[in-house]
């Protein structure tokens, strides 16, 4: 007999050994039909996972995550056979889950267009019914060498081929077809069901390197369900619309360009935005006891070195020779012999350098150092995609030095701070993730348990519910992950709170304790927003560009009827600027609705309408963006009524 502990904390007591569909029915039939995969300790395995011993063991199926990301990984694989069945000779090279699906690369001499995508899902669904058994087989390295050179498959040999030798390989069987993977997957193809759709084409190179050949790679995604695919195709049909770049073409934002890749042009409106929100942090910091300072771009390579960031992150760094380039047109620019700087692609050093200036006491700290720090980072081409991945971004970071004693304090502090902004920009749908120790980590084991309970007392302290992350903490320490929901339901991972022993003492900053000793500080990397262009990109497909008053660039337009109403629109326009209200002024000489169309397309939430009645009244006739009605009033009471409405959420 062997005792298997059950998620909820109970024990069953079975005969053994058993295999994990045997087990799932051994609770209920109606879960055997629905299991797909069981988890013994923690690790996902196949259903036909023989169970020996005692454990705490999980049936897994779709309407869990892990349910999900198996699903997507076994549609990846029924993908990869169909296009193999359809197009003979193509090579099958790496086909990983993804956020919401999955991918595949395949190297094909001819390109697939957009109409083979509907023919590869109807063979992937001829696939689903022909409900082929999958099965895992170990094979020597050398076996699976030689086999899939041997049908053609030259990248999968390569794939093998970086297997240390003497390891085996794991092979999984689908029908006839097989693949090189680790699993675990379904038992059959049947069990996939068929709420998958393939959504698009685009190119990768072999193992995203540029130097190597250019592959295919063909979008899918997948769902438990028939209604779960629905609501996300929905989902990415309505994403699209509210694109942050088309929006901000319409209304005027910034544009990006090839001469600086992942660098963004801030135009006058899109600036207005920018300021305003970080006006609004500024205060709202200023408000919470932080100093804030300004630390240089370019850093000597030793800060790096010494902080461990150019061993492990040199590749997303622009590292730049200190030395005078030469104008010699027979010479080369750079010599190639000058000692090495790098843009800085975090503040985090540099604020230690800052801290290190003079003696700090224990009764200094804690101390909340903030930047809004214009940060690079060396990010492929490929992966730039508008305000959402950026090269050149600032962050609204902060780091706190302080005791240990002092963390669970400085928690709470940043959580409640966290939850109000998100609250003023109009999100309320949050959740909490809790990562903890990594397998590879610094520091002692006591000051692990004590960083890890201090975040969770915080967090139970202030009754927010919150999930483990086991082994997903940074190799420093543990941290706080916020994620929150958007509009349309999309999860945005923002801001975070890292807990760091490492740092301080990597570039030996210290303070004295109450006992007269040298004592490390702990140090808090914190951030709420993230980057601001990331967070602008959001906010703009959240409102779908119908910002909220305090954050619209331009916050009324006054637009007049006819010539004869001009000198009042000016005067009005005046009178809002006086207010501190952002106001343009229309005097064209075009018709009224062509005005109020265009300025509704640029997102303008008051248009304020002046005629030759409007004039001679002292009223105006205002529109709301979204509202076909119009509303007369007079000029003090609009002034008032849209000062009220414009001001920050944390001044009124």
């Amino acid at each position: 007999m062997i005792n298997l502990k059950l998620p909820d904390g109970s024990v069953r007591e079975v005969e053994g050994p058993l295999d994990g569909l045997a087990f799932a029915e051994s609770i209920a039939k109606s879960l055997a039909k629905k299991a797909l995969a069981i988890k013994i300790d923690g690790k996902m395995m196949d259903l036909s996972t023989v169970i020996d011993r005692d454990a705490i063991v999980e049936v897994v199926t779709a309407q869990t995550d892990d349910g999900l990301e198996i699903l997507r990984h076994d549609c990846a694989h029924v993908m990869a056979e169909a296009v193999q069945e359809l197009f003979p000779g193509t090579q099958v090279t790496i086909g990983p889950v993804i956020e919401n699906g999955f991918y595949y690369d395949f190297a094909r001499d001819e390109p697939f267009k957009a109409e083979d995508l509907e023919k590869i899902e109807a063979k992937m669904r001829e696939i689903v019914d022909r409900n082929e058994t999958i099965t895992r087989e170990v094979w020597s390295r050398d076996e699976a060498i030689a086999y899939f050179k041997k049908i053609g498959e030259d990248y999968k040999a390569e794939l093998i081929e970086s297997i240390p030798a003497g390891e085996e390989v794991s092979i999984y069987r689908q029908g006839d077809w097989l693949d090189l993977c680790r699993g675990p997957h379904l038992p059959s193809t049947a069990k996939l069901g068929k709420a998958f759709k393939l959504t698009k084409l685009a190119g990768a190179y072999w193992r995203g390197d540029s130097r190597n050949e250019m592959l295919q790679r063909i979008y899918g995604t997948c769902w438990a369900t028939e209604a779960d695919l629905k609501a996300y195709l929905t989902m990415v049909e309505e994403a699209e619309r509210r694109d942050h770049r088309k929006i901000a073409r319409e209304m005027d934002l910034f544009h990006l360009q090839e001469e600086a890749q992942g660098s963004v042009f801030w135009h006058p409106k899109g600036w207005r935005i920018w300021q305003a929100l970080e006006q609004y942090v500024r205060r709202r910091i200023d408000a919470s006891g932080y100093v804030e300072v300004r630390t240089p771009q370019l850093l000597d390579a030793k800060f790096w070195e010494q902080s461990g960031h150019w061993g492990k992150y040199r590749e997303n760094m622009f590292v730049v020779p200190d030395e005078v380039p030469s104008t010699d047109e027979d010479a080369p620019v750079l010599s190639g012999k000058a000692k090495l700087m790098a843009i800085k692609p975090m503040n985090c050093p540099a604020h230690v350098q800052i801290f290190k200036q003079g003696v700090k006491s224990y009764r200094d700290l804690p101390l909340r150092m903030a930047e809004f720090g214009c940060c690079h980072r060396n990010e492929p081409h490929g992966a730039l995609h508008g305000l959402m991945r950026v090269r050149q971004m600032t962050q609204d970071d902060a780091h706190i030095f302080c005791t240990e004693d002092q963390i669970k304090g400085e928690t709470e502090a940043f959580v409640t701070l966290l939850e109000s902004v998100y609250d003023d920009m109009g999100f309320t749908d949050l959740k909490v993730r809790l990562a903890l120790r990594p397998e590879q980590r610094v520091g002692s084991d006591e000051s692990w348990d004590k960083a890890e309970k201090a975040l969770e007392e915080a967090l139970n302290d202030l009754g927010r519910e919150f999930t483990l992350a086991p082994g997903e903490g940074a190799f420093y320490g543990p941290k706080l992950e916020f994620h929150l929901k958007d509009a349309i339901g999309r999860s945005w991972q923002l801001g975070t709170l890292q807990l760091d022993f490492n740092l301080p003492e990597r570039l030996d900053a210290s303070y004295i304790g109450e006992d007269g000793g040298k004592h490390r500080p702990v140090m808090l990397h914190r951030a709420v927003l993230g980057s601001l262009e990331r967070f602008i990109g959001i906010l703009i497909e959240h409102y779908e560009g119908k910002f909220p008053l305090w954050l619209a660039p331009v916050q009324a337009v006054v637009a007049s009827i006819t010539s004869e109403a001009d000198d009042y629109a000016e005067k009005v326009a005046a009178e809002l600027r006086a207010a501190g209200l952002r106001v343009e002024l229309d005097l064209r000489n075009e018709k009224i609705n062509y005005k109020v169309r265009e300025h509704s397309v640029g997102k303008v939430p008051a248009i304020l309408v002046a005629g030759k009645r409007e004039a001679e009244e002292g009223t105006l006739s205002v529109r709301r963006l979204g509202s076909q009605d119009q509303k007369t009033m007079a000029l003090a009471d609009v002034v008032k009524s849209l000062m009220d409405e414009a001001t920050p959420p944390d001044l009124r």
